[in-house]
């Protein structure tokens, strides 16, 4: 096996579909096993939730570093050490012989995936810079990224009801080494874009700043939003950000974030949308999977099969963003995918506690994972449009950042409102009420998501008759080509927000 000097489009795409799957499996496979895995490794009630928030809090607070260290050192070079640690993480975590292995094998993961997540996407948006190509690369990384998501439910309940919970962690290493393989192969060897001393003290404050932001919204359920604890964490992370801000816009070296990047509207709105939408989703996963499991009564593994409507719906929904992106301007799909995924989960609202699948799930699921699907791919490409060549890992680092940021905050503030609603008395009916409620709040995070892609992005028309003829005839991207090209007289749709 040698590197690559030069890039094949069709490996590059595969190794970042790859990675996107896996990343985004891994934020939802533990979850059904967490009560195995308690029992397993002898975890505490208190514990155990630190099993997600370990992940969640090194990959949320990470990412803005990893999207710069991508940028400094190399895209290639970070995505393949990502890899090796996310893969070794895995296996040393499928191999935990105790609570405390467990939580640092999941914190290394964070790690990896705050590396790998940001450079794989810069890869993918510099291999594909404009075109019927980047339509379709995109439409396939917003696919592998929703069906992970949605998967992950699914193989977790199938692993651990059938196998072992340990097997939720070694899933990951096979998809870790073919990801390797294939990026070691396709992704062109390239010199850093940027070759500014790096702002380290820039990268401390954003990184504890973020970090101590998801550390305290997730510890919500131990610590109610007005105590002491949460305060004075939470105000912790406001003084360090807004510090952050400060060097930002005075250090000598190269920022962090160029601070100047906000006032791309592509940027800054797409990842409004994204945060919205990411504390909609990850709130929607955990609602509806107690609600199967908690008020319904079903087991692990037909909870997971359950979710494969809405894993096939936001499939769908990706192809149909592939097919329309090439006549419909991203802002147009955002707003429509929004408001259908919207719909959905104001559908979902209606959950009762004599309810069933057919009646109460599978409509909803249908029509939200749908809209989800048509959101995916041109929020990405959003975000990177019209960022120059440099930056790109940043801007794909900081849409990463925004989604995880969402979910954390997402899922503690939905979920402390489905809590309340529950009360004290916990029956089938109690639970029912709190999920739909969540649920609701969910349909009103994405009305605002919609409001954002009308109020802040930019009209854009479908590209003209003979765009679309010349990129028909045009080849992907060539061997040795100069893939750093941000400019947009030949972009499809989504690259002219």
């Amino acid at each position: 096996m040698t590197k690559s000097s030069t890039a094949r489009p069709g490996l590059t795409l595969a190794a970042v579909a790859v990675v996107q799957f896996m990343v985004s499996l891994d934020l939802s496979v533990v979850n059904v096993g967490l009560p195995e895995i308690a029992e397993g490794l002898g975890f505490g009630a208190a514990g155990l939730t630190w099993v997600i928030h370990a992940y969640a809090l090194t990959f949320g607070g990470l990412l803005l570093l990893g999207g710069r260290t991508a940028d400094r050192y190399g895209r290639k070079r970070v995505l393949l050490l990502g890899l090796c640690l996310f893969g070794l993480a895995s296996l040393a975590g499928g191999l935990a012989q105790a609570p405390g292995h467990l939580v640092a094998a999941r914190a290394a993961q964070g790690v990896g995936a705050a590396a790998l997540a940001p450079a794989a996407l810069a890869v993918l948006a510099e291999t594909f810079p404009e075109g019927r190509a980047r339509v379709r690369a995109f439409g396939v990384w917003s696919a592998m990224n929703a069906a992970g998501g949605a998967m992950g439910v699914l193989l977790g309940g199938l692993l651990t009801e059938y196998a072992d919970w340990r097997w939720v962690m070694f899933v990951n290493v096979p998809m870790a080494a073919c990801a390797l393989a294939l990026a070691w192969r396709g992704v062109a060897d390239s010199a850093p874009v940027s070759r500014g001393r790096p702002d380290v003290l820039g990268a401390v404050l954003a990184t504890a700043g973020t970090t101590l932001l998801v550390f305290g919204i997730v510890r919500t359920d131990q610590y109610a939003w007005g105590s002491p604890v949460t305060l004075a964490t939470l105000a912790t992370a406001v003084v360090l950000l807004a510090a952050f801000l400060h060097v930002e816009r005075t250090t000598a070296r190269e920022p962090l974030v160029r601070l100047g990047l906000f006032a791309n509207r592509s940027v800054a709105g797409a990842n409004a949308y994204n945060l919205l939408v990411g504390a909609a989703m990850a709130a929607s996963f955990y609602f509806v999977s107690l609600y199967l499991q908690q008020v319904l009564g079903n087991g692990p593994a037909l909870t997971g099969v359950m979710f494969l409507p809405f894993a096939l719906a936001v499939i769908a929904g990706s192809v149909l963003a592939i097919a329309f992106g090439y006549r419909v301007a991203p802002r147009t799909l955002l707003i429509v995918g929004g408001s259908l995924t919207a719909a959905g989960f104001a559908w979902f609202g209606l959950i009762s506690a004599d309810g069933a699948f057919a009646t109460d799930v599978l409509g909803p699921s249908v029509v939200a994972g749908g809209g989800f699907g048509l959101c995916l791919g041109p929020v990405v490409s959003t975000a990177t449009a019209g960022v120059a060549a440099y930056e790109v890992g940043t801007a794909s680092g900081l849409l990463n950042s925004s989604r995880q940021i969402g979910a954390s905050l997402g899922l503690a503030a939905l979920g402390t409102a489905a809590q309340h609603r529950t009360g004290g008395a916990v029956t089938p009916e109690t639970l029912n009420a709190g999920y739909a409620l969540g649920l609701r709040l969910g349909a009103g995070l994405l009305a605002a998501a919609v409001l954002v892609a009308l109020l802040v992005l930019r009209r854009s028309g479908p590209p003209a008759p003979a765009e679309r003829a010349d990129d028909r005839d045009a080849v992907p991207v060539q061997d040795g080509a100069d893939v750093s090209c941000t400019s947009s007289a030949r972009n499809p749709s989504w690259r002219r927000t």
